[in-house]
């Protein structure tokens, strides 16, 4: 068992990495798994998930949106980057599948910013590849060339 003293000692350096950034709940353990008891981890942990300051699925659509407002991405790494932050898979899929046509027109735009980009040095067939491996679907591809 531990004090509420270190309870709340522990607590505070947790919201301080919080706060600093948006983390997951993957992340949090990850960082203080050496340094703080796990029972008390735990506590913690749910502690700030019942304040709000953990939730994964707000972290999914900030995250998401902050991808959208500056990266061009395919669905397929949006997905990998939000799976490498610990996210569960069930919550990024069911976002995707929630805002399957926002991300499809997303996708879409994304691939046409990429083959402007490229056209100067590349020639059609060179960049479809280069999407195709980035996981960008084909039929999203074929929309933004006809762009």
């Amino acid at each position: 068992m531990y004090t509420i003293e270190e309870f709340d000692r522990e607590k505070t350096r947790v919201l301080r990495y919080i706060l600093y950034k948006k983390r997951t709940e993957q992340e949090v353990r990850t960082k203080f798994q050496k340094t703080i008891e796990e029972n008390m981890l735990d506590d913690i942990i749910e502690y700030l998930k019942e304040a709000g300051y953990i939730d994964d699925k707000e972290y999914i659509i900030k995250t998401v949106n902050n991808f959208k407002a500056l990266k061009n991405l395919s669905i397929r790494e949006i997905k990998y980057k939000l799976l490498a932050k610990g996210l569960s898979k069930n919550d990024v899929e069911d976002y995707i599948y929630e805002n399957k046509e926002e991300l499809e027109d997303y996708e879409t735009k994304s691939a046409e910013n990429i083959i402007y980009k490229k056209s100067t040095s590349m020639e059609k067939d060179e960049i479809k590849q280069f999407l195709l491996k980035k996981g960008y679907k084909v039929e999203n591809i074929n929309k933004a060339m006809e762009e």
